[in-house]
């Protein structure tokens, strides 16, 4: 099983962010950065403070790969 963080890549394009902006205004760490950008697992806590940063649904910032 893994996951994908494409969808949140997509939304970042979408408000014209770039990831580092975003690190920033979410209070991200640059390790949690690099994991997400090699596609590794994060914590609950950090998809819950993308989620409530842009008001989305988690299927937004993640997506399910075989």
């Amino acid at each position: 099983m893994a996951f994908s963080y494409k969808p949140l890549w997509h939304l970042l394009l979408e408000k014209d962010l770039t990831k580092t902006q975003m690190r920033e205004e979410i209070g991200l760490s640059p390790a949690t950065l690099a994991k997400m950008g090699k596609g590794e697992y994060v914590s609950m806590e950090v998809l819950d403070k993308i989620c409530s940063h842009f008001k989305v649904q988690p299927n937004q910032v993640i997506e399910w790969k075989e």
